[in-house]
């Protein structure tokens, strides 16, 4: 199974190559978020898109309303992964290991996380999570998206990407990203986004370190979406760990 050879990573780097890390780091220790700049173009976008009504691709769908997650669907990929899907989840991991290792020292925890990308998703399925994580969403009118977080299993990567595929005021209004903090003996922080057609959104996948009286403590995080009020959007979301 192929889960980022050197090829890929380059490809995907070279999207990457434009945002400024320094400043984006920088973004996430004040927010637990940081907007990148635009990594696929429209046409891009409309590919991704179109690949929501060919099940082939895709391992599950999720009925959110079901599942009370909200209302709408997300579609889980399956093997082989869309290579353009593939190279931007490829190359965003190791762009965002440092700040992985740098929260998990703040914070004295463990950093699992090896350099190489493809050694950490066989890390990931040799502890029985072997599924794959990217997902596409599709909300319609009032559709939504509860507060949850994407963990999936023991070993978790703790930073993760959404990719806006549409144009926000044009193809659908509403639907803003949402992400909730829980501050430690304080009320609860929400930061609200709205996703520029190709543009990443990287976020805290599950806490972030925030300064406290004795040091640093972990502020747990949560993300959904804001009820769409009209027309049609999807995303892209890319986790960088695999699921059981």
């Amino acid at each position: 199974m192929n889960t980022g050879g050197n090829e890929l990573l380059t490809e995907g780097s070279a999207r990457l190559a434009g945002a400024r890390w320094e400043e984006l780091a920088a973004e996430m220790d004040a927010h637990g978020c940081a907007l990148t700049p635009q990594l696929l173009t429209s046409g891009e976008c409309a590919e991704i898109s179109a690949l929501y009504d060919d099940a082939g691709f895709f391992r599950a769908t999720i009925d959110m309303e079901r599942h009370r997650f909200g209302a709408g669907q997300y579609r889980y990929f399956t093997h082989p992964i869309p290579p353009l899907v593939q190279e931007l989840r490829a190359a965003f991991y190791p762009r965002l290991l440092p700040i992985a290792r740098d929260w998990a020292a703040r914070l004295g925890q463990p950093a699992p996380w090896p350099d190489d990308f493809a050694e950490w998703l066989d890390m990931c399925h040799r502890a029985g999570q072997t599924r794959p994580t990217p997902i596409l969403l599709r909300y319609r009118q009032n559709d939504w998206n509860a507060l949850h977080r994407d963990l999936y299993g023991d070993l978790v990567f703790p930073l993760q990407v959404v990719i806006g595929l549409d144009r926000p005021g044009e193809d659908y209004t509403g639907g803003e990203f949402l992400l909730v903090e829980q501050r430690p003996r304080a009320q609860s922080r929400g930061t609200v986004t709205m996703l520029p057609q190709g543009h990443g959104l990287i976020f805290t996948t599950r806490d972030r370190p925030v300064r406290s009286s004795r040091g640093w403590s972990a502020s747990p995080v949560r993300h959904g979406v804001s009820t769409v009020r009209s027309g049609l959007r999807h995303t892209l979301g890319l986790v960088l760990h695999d699921a059981k």
